[in-house]
């Protein structure tokens, strides 16, 4: 008996006629139109934009060839995956073509990619109760922590926090930048397991991200001038959505955080937005303040992942 150790064959279970690559720079909008299919069938909405794939695929620390693949039939993609890096990765199955075994295969890929590149976890965000979420979850996958878009009814404001003394909001200066990317990078890595995210990956999926203006980064100031709390606005259509929002740990409890918010929704409304968003997850504990506010849950997500 063979008592060899049995490795994943990447091209081994793919339905018939179906053939897969990595992918490459010019497959960015199939993949979006994958990915936005694979969210209207969810979640009856399009959250995910061209931009974002464009941002993260031009971070300097990114291998898009050895990070990805692509599953084909012909010359149109019905699915992929990628290890975006850490123990993040994202896949999705055109709705199409579904139950035919393509996201199980996805599913192993993914954890090969993620294992070549020295990762001892993989997992990634899932609107629950989707087809995906059920999928992971036969697979092994457990629940690492719960996701919520929220956004702010028609017509409703969130209540203004007046500054303390002394401080002040605005664009930050282009001086102001790495500032903004310590603050950030500084807030999320208290809760999040993960390595610091480096100034030029920063640079790449924020200000050099497609359509990013100066005004779409605010900052609250201290007394001293110095950034305080930093805020990134991104906008899509008539939807201003705070993508980012962090204020220093010393400087917390006096409203900050409240004031970058609210003045995020009006610049983004200055500029086109009547529709304000944002995200957070169960381990930064604010779902309870953004409600407080008067923002509505519109949709769940669970973060699902598995050890290698």
């Amino acid at each position: 008996m063979d008592t060899a150790p049995q490795h994943h064959d990447p091209a081994r279970d793919l339905p018939p006629g179906l053939v897969w690559r990595p992918l490459e720079p010019t497959d960015l909008r199939a993949v979006y139109e994958l990915m936005a299919a694979s969210e209207r069938e969810d979640l009856g909405e399009v959250l995910i934009e061209e931009a974002d794939l464009v941002a993260d695929w031009q971070r300097p620390s990114y291998d898009l060839a050895a990070s990805s693949v692509a599953v084909l039939d012909g010359a149109r993609m019905v699915g992929y995956a990628e290890a975006a890096g850490g123990d993040r990765g994202d896949a999705a199955v055109h709705p199409a073509y579904r139950g035919r075994g393509i996201g199980v295969w996805l599913a192993h890929r993914m954890q090969d990619l993620a294992r070549a590149q020295g990762a001892t976890t993989i997992g990634m965000p899932v609107p629950e109760g989707s087809p995906g979420d059920r999928l992971l979850a036969t697979l092994g996958y457990r629940q690492r922590w719960t996701s919520w878009v929220l956004r702010l009814p028609p017509g409703a404001t969130v209540p203004e926090r007046p500054l303390p003394a002394g401080y002040a909001v605005r664009a930050a200066r282009e001086d102001e930048h790495r500032a903004c990317w310590t603050v950030l990078e500084d807030a999320f890595l208290e809760w999040s397991e993960r390595d610091r995210q480096s100034f030029e990956d920063f640079t790449a999926t924020v200000l050099r991200r497609p359509g990013f203006e100066p005004w779409q980064l605010r900052v609250v100031l201290d007394p001293a001038g110095a950034v305080a709390g930093c805020a990134l606005v991104l906008l899509s259509a008539d939807t201003g959505f705070v993508d980012r929002l962090a204020t220093r740990a010393d400087q917390r409890h006096r409203g900050l955080a409240q004031a970058l918010l609210v003045d995020a929704f009006a610049v983004a409304r200055e500029h086109g937005a009547g529709v304000a968003e944002l995200s957070t997850d169960s381990r930064t504990g604010a779902l309870a303040l953004y409600e407080k506010v008067g923002m509505e849950v519109t949709s769940t997500w669970v973060n699902r992942a598995i050890d290698l």
